[in-house]
């Protein structure tokens, strides 16, 4: 594996004994799009913090692109792009300056090529020389992601990145992180939008209660623990499910209409050509079939459900 971010038994605890992370050990690739999901107050934007030099951690070790972030912070700081969830940026510069300013900061020379490029991905050109205060919601945000990316950094995290945007922002940011995965930037994002984590993501991971409970690729963790539906539409109502089908997951819906089977995703092929010919042998007539496949958030929510 050829790891950019590398976080080994991360623990944190508040002088108020919260218990924030406990034992969180993590690789993230190079170059992948990597999605935390997890429920409010889980533990994200804790580890986002942590990573990014802004909250100590309590104990563990974590390393940027080989940089310790205790013994070799500047050097580890300036691989990393941060977007927050909040908006916190100096409302009375022009977009220009401030952008300008967040280059700098990290200590390289100024290069109006690259900032023009970053203003005109993020539809901010023309804005250039506007105050933030001046500029919509949307564009505020666009600004703080321009601000991230001034740097040229490595590893970009996206905390809640598209929380109260409009749609145009939402296609035009997931547009340029995909332009920014091929250039070999790294992204880790939270989002409450899990069928944007299903998307955009290489690998999940899922927090809970400050513990890590999995990492997995998406295809993978889709196919493990996904679900498939087989909607059978009856030519007459069941008034119950027959004996002779009592091998399978079977619910009887809208009126015994509806013959409703769950098995587990990739077992369909077996699955399916069975239980059709069973109901066959049961002189069991239907007119239609559907198949319905589990959605990333509903393995999310009863991997968090277990987790409690």
């Amino acid at each position: 594996m050829n790891s950019i971010i590398s976080i080994a038994h991360l623990n944190k605890r508040y002088a108020s004994g919260l218990e924030a992370l406990r034992d969180v050990s993590l690789e993230i690739e190079r170059g992948e799009i990597f999605a935390l999901l997890g429920p409010n107050g889980a533990g994200k934007t804790t580890l986002i913090s942590i990573v990014c030099g802004i909250v100590r951690l309590s104990s563990g070790n974590i390393s940027v692109d080989g940089h310790d972030i205790a013994r070799e912070y500047r050097a580890a700081r300036s691989k990393i792009g941060l977007v927050p969830q909040e908006l916190h940026t100096d409302m009375f510069e022009t977009v220009w300056d401030t952008v300008k300013f967040s280059r700098g900061l990290f200590g390289h020379r100024p290069d109006a090529a690259h900032l023009e490029k970053v203003l005109r991905d993020l539809s901010l050109w023309t804005k250039r020389h506007d105050r933030i205060m001046n500029l919509s919601g949307g564009m505020k945000r666009r600004v703080l992601i321009a601000k991230a990316l001034a740097h040229e950094p490595q590893v970009l995290f996206l905390d809640e990145p598209t929380a109260g945007v409009d749609v145009e922002l939402r296609r035009d940011m997931w547009a340029l992180v995909r332009q920014l995965r091929d250039s070999g930037v790294t992204i880790i994002l939270t989002t409450h939008y899990i069928a944007e984590a299903e998307e955009m993501a290489d690998r999940i991971g899922v927090i809970n209660k400050g513990e890590l409970i999995l990492v997995d690729d998406k295809a993978s963790l889709m196919k493990k623990l996904g679900k498939k539906q087989l909607l059978v539409q009856l030519q007459e109502p069941m008034l119950a499910i027959p004996d002779g089908l009592n091998d399978w997951q079977l619910v009887l819906n809208d009126g015994g209409n509806e013959l409703e089977c769950t098995f587990d995703t990739g077992e369909e092929q077996r699955a399916v050509p069975t239980l059709l010919r069973r109901l066959g042998e049961l002189g069991v007539e239907f007119r239609d079939l559907k198949t319905r496949q589990s959605s990333l958030e509903e393995i999310f929510v009863n991997l968090v459900r277990q987790s409690r």
